[in-house]
């Protein structure tokens, strides 16, 4: 630390000291005032839960007595949600209360408080039970006893209030004696503060007298020391200026001692470099003309050794010999009689091998000592270091030395001995190249005459080749041909997939043309029908009804034969998609035996429903096909059944079927759903004609009994998507039995069951996601029916829809007229549009229109240009818009969903399903 530093860090010091013990004593006052300022802060909190308990009181008790003049409805409910919403403020402010007490007394009152309030929530209940029994007396008794029971609670609040201002009085006299202490600490700090500072000063300046006086007796003995070596240097002792100027002088002195060592480096680098440029000069001078690698080899192995001071040297040539690598011997220097060179060494044996297969040097710095022997006419001793050399040519090892010595290698040594590496390498190749040449030579005499009588068998077999070619050309040509043959059909093939392709769009279009122009009229003829049905005025005869009953009826059978064919249309183009989900068995059984029990009484029939009892519980797959499947079944065995019984059973599909069918292959169940009538049954050669599109056993049957004949073909069909299959055993005049196998897991996962407020209506059209809230869709084959559960019922009855206004466009005057007659029948005001551009216009001249019913195929502008543009109006966004189409395919309702509509239902409407729509988006 710089010595200005110091001084200052001693000043800051004593300002620190006296700002840290002037701080303690303001934090003390501080801390006494902030305790009385909590205190009055947790006062004020005790009292506003005290309040809020009293308040919260006072509102049950209100709402206690309201519900004596209330009617069991939403109101009723609401009273009751408020007298719950009390308790849970109370509550709050009890535990709150809790939290913040101390002394026992006070516990132990809130435990009383808390004790009180429960035996009044029980008073409560009991009130509540009262309120709509009738009751009135003891209604009365239970009001008087909760009233004395919520003055209990009172009086225990106000000796509450009274505890805790006792304590806050004890808690403000023992602030007073803490803030007395602290003016006390005040002016004990600022004494010793004073003294601190004194003794700061005095120790600053007695430690940097001492310092300089050291440095100056070390740089008076600097100038007696001579050639820069081992210079002194200063033990620095401080960070301030006094330790810079230490600092400075001991680099000084480093750095002369550096300087005089890199001296002494660089003359012996000069000279190390002379003498490397003298040995390579001569090296290079005795290498020139050499053509002999015998001569070669005894030279460099007698010149390198010692100018590296080796006391022993092998130079080793690489050769081959078939694919065999090996090190030969060539030159030995101080050779003896016990020379342990090998003459000949495998590549990647020993050491020398090793070099070579690597193409790395070897350096062995601790020598065993039975390793070898240097001898001399005196005697014998053992080297220090070995080092061994590959000799190379553009990375290919081309020869070996290897060198020993009695001292280490220096740097410069090594540096040589890697350039002899590289050109001597350079050397031994054209050596080796000039040997190679000079035999090439002489085998080039004998292979010339070779050639001679070669180039005659050359000629014959260039005549053969040239025939072969001819048959080549000739096969290719044909190859080519066949090439264009195959693109030709090839392109035959993908215009018929295309043309194929049209014909399935040209087909659905024309299904769903035919469905819109089908299902127009039905609209307007099973409203108006069923309205004469439900015969408001009562000015229709019994007849008249039964007369619009059997429109209705035939309407609905023709609808029936519409969604069979779209079903129909919809497999066979493979846009069926399946929705797996969890169901009970139990529970899908109970609901197709309540489906057919009117069926079954009707015709006097018994109807048996079984199921075994080693079956799952629960199992995943499409519920909407599975019942789709088998009420196509049941309802074509109550048909052809006049009399007996008719019959469902689940159970275990028999082995001998699972496996004669491969359908239980990774599979752990494989359910049988058997349908079993003691109806007009069918001949075997019948079996497989009644699955087949518009056929039955016999023409006499679709006279007698009716239908199109497409039940059990989209049965059969939906069995296979489902990865099952349907198989049939009748004779006839005796029954007949259905039975649909289906394989698939046990379900894993837990039923959901939706909480009251999501519950709407269920339709049973395609397997797209409803867009109602709280709708889920069930597939079906009948018509289009919206079917609310019972407690959405009792809700939807409860609403009432007078006075709303709703805005119907549809260019047919025929549905316009049903339509608006059946609002009106229900005091809801309508009007109407014939487009969708006259549509917009009446919008505008009606913006209370609450919503709005869209029919799709209009003239000047269709349903959806006109959603899209209403959607675009900010006052119109959120409009609740239905969808009324007359096609029946995927697509023409995901346009509807895609346009802005807030949901659809298809033509022909049924009112009840219309009136529900309606309600569930006008009360969403």
């Amino acid at each position: 630390m710089k010595l200005k530093s110091k001084l200052s860090l001693g000043f800051a010091s004593v300002l620190l000291i006296v700002a840290v013990f002037f701080g303690i004593s303001i934090y003390s006052i501080a801390q006494v005032n902030n305790r009385i300022e909590k205190n009055q802060q947790d006062r004020y909190q005790k009292i506003k839960y005290c309040k809020t308990i009293e308040d919260e009181l006072n509102n049950i008790s209100r709402y206690l007595r309201d519900l004596a003049f209330l009617d069991v409805d939403y109101n009723y409910y609401q009273k009751i949600e408020s007298i719950h919403t009390s308790r849970k403020e109370i509550e709050i402010a009890l535990n709150l209360l809790e939290d913040t007490a101390i002394r026992d007394e006070t516990k132990n009152l809130l435990r009383q408080i808390k004790a009180e309030n429960l035996v009044y929530i029980e008073l409560q209940e009991k009130i509540i039970a009262l309120a709509t029994s009738g009751q009135e007396e003891k209604y009365e008794q239970a009001i008087n006893d909760g009233a004395f029971e919520r003055g209990q609670i009172f009086k225990y609040v106000e000796e509450l209030d009274r505890l805790e201002d006792k304590s806050m009085n004890e808690l403000l006299q023992s602030s007073s004696g803490v803030y007395n202490y602290a003016l006390i600490s005040f002016f004990i700090s600022l004494l010793l503060t004073i003294l601190v500072g004194t003794g700061i000063t005095v120790w600053i300046t007695r430690k940097v007298t001492r310092d300089i006086r050291y440095i100056t007796d070390i740089m008076n003995r600097f100038p007696s020391i001579r050639d820069h070596v081992n210079l002194p240097r200063i033990d620095i002792r401080s960070n301030d200026e006094v330790g810079e100027i230490a600092a400075s002088f001991n680099e000084m002195a480093g750095f002369l001692e550096e300087h005089a060592r890199q001296e002494k480096e660089f003359i012996s680098k000069i000279q190390d470099r002379d003498w490397l440029k003298t040995e390579v000069l001569e090296i290079t001078t005795l290498c020139q003309g050499l053509q002999d690698m015998k001569t070669l080899a005894n030279l460099i192995i007698t010149k390198v050794t010692p100018m590296i001071q080796g006391s022993y040297g092998v130079f080793y040539v690489l050769e081959r010999q078939g694919d065999k690598e090996f090190l030969k011997k060539q030159a030995v220097y101080a050779e003896s009689s016990h020379d342990p060179a090998r003459e000949i060494i495998p590549i990647g044996e020993g050491l020398a091998g090793q070099s070579a297969l690597e193409n790395r040097t070897i350096i062995l710095d601790k020598v065993p000592e039975d390793y070898i022997k240097i001898s001399s006419g005196l005697g014998e001793t053992f080297p220090k270091m070995i080092i061994i050399l590959p000799l190379t040519f553009k990375e290919q090892v081309l020869a070996v030395i290897e060198l020993a010595s009695h001292q280490s290698y220096t740097a410069i040594q090594l540096e040589l001995l890697e350039f002899i590496s590289k050109y001597i390498g350079t050397t031994i190749n054209r050596v080796q190249n000039r040997m190679e040449i000079e035999r090439l030579l002489g085998e080039s005499q004998v292979l010339t005459e070779e050639l001679q009588s070669q180039s005659e068998e050359l000629q014959l077999q260039q005549e053969e080749l040239k025939t072969f070619n001819e048959n080549l050309e000739e096969q290719y040509s044909e190859s080519e041909k066949r090439a264009t043959e195959l693109e030709a059909l090839k392109e035959a093939f993908e215009e018929k997939a295309r043309q194929l392709e049209e014909s399935s769009n040209y087909k659905s279009e024309f299904l769903s043309n035919i469905s819109h122009e089908l299902r127009t009229p039905l609209n307007s003829l099973l409203i108006l029908s069923q309205m004469l049905i439900e015969n408001k005025e009562g000015n229709l005869t019994s007849n008249q009804i039964e007369y619009a009953k059997t429109i209705f009826s035939s309407g609905n059978e023709l609808l029936i034969l519409i969604n069979d064919i779209l079903d129909l249309s919809k497999i066979e183009s493979g846009k069926i998609t399946l929705h797996p989900e969890v169901v009970k068995l139990a529970d899908m059984l109970d609901h197709v035996r309540q489906y057919f029990l009117p069926m079954a009484s009707q015709k006097d029939l018994e109807f048996i429903v079984e199921m075994d009892k080693n079956l799952p519980m629960t199992i995943c797959i499409d519920e909407h096909k599975l019942l789709q499947i088998l009420k196509n079944l049941l309802s074509n065995a109550f048909k052809f059944t006049d009399k007996g019984r008719v019959s469902l059973r689940i159970s275990n599909a028999a082995e001998h079927v699972v496996m004669n069918n491969g359908i239980g292959k990774d599979v752990e169940w494989v359910l049988a759903f058997s349908v079993i009538d003691t109806g007009i049954g069918m001949p075997k050669s019948k079996h497989e004609i009644v699955f087949e599109a518009f056929q039955q056993a016999n023409g006499s049957t679709a006279r007698k009994y009716g239908g199109t004949g497409l039940g059990l073909t989209i049965s059969r069909k939906l069995a296979g998507i489902l990865g099952g299959f349907i198989d049939i055993d009748s004779v006839e005049g005796q029954g007949s039995t259905f039975t649909l196998y289906l394989p698939g897991h046990p379900a894993q996962r837990e039923v959901f069951i939706k909480p009251f407020s999501e519950v709407a209506a269920t339709r049973f059209v395609d397997s797209d996601d409803s867009s109602a809230p709280g709708v889920k869709r069930v597939e079906d084959n009948s018509d289009s029916i919206y079917q609310a559960d019972d407690a959405q019922q009792i809700e939807n009855r409860n609403v009432s829809l007078e006075g709303k206004k709703i805005l119907v466009v549809d260019d047919d005057m025929r549905n316009v007229f049903a339509l608006t007659t059946a609002l009106e029948n229900h005091k809801i005001k309508a009007v109407f549009a014939e487009n969708g551009r006259e549509a917009i216009e009446v919008l505008y001249e009606n913006p209370d229109t609450d919503l709005l019913l869209m029919d799709i195929m209009m003239p000047e502008m269709d349903g959806y240009e006109a959603i899209q543009r209403i959607r675009q109006i900010p006052e119109y966004a959120n409009l609740p818009i239905i969808a009324l189409t007359a096609k029946a395919m995927k697509n023409d309702r995901e346009k509807c969903i895609d346009a802005g509509a807030s949901d659809y239902i298809s033509k022909p409407v049924n009112l009840e399903q219309l009136f529900t729509l309606i309600k569930i988006w006008l009360y969403r």
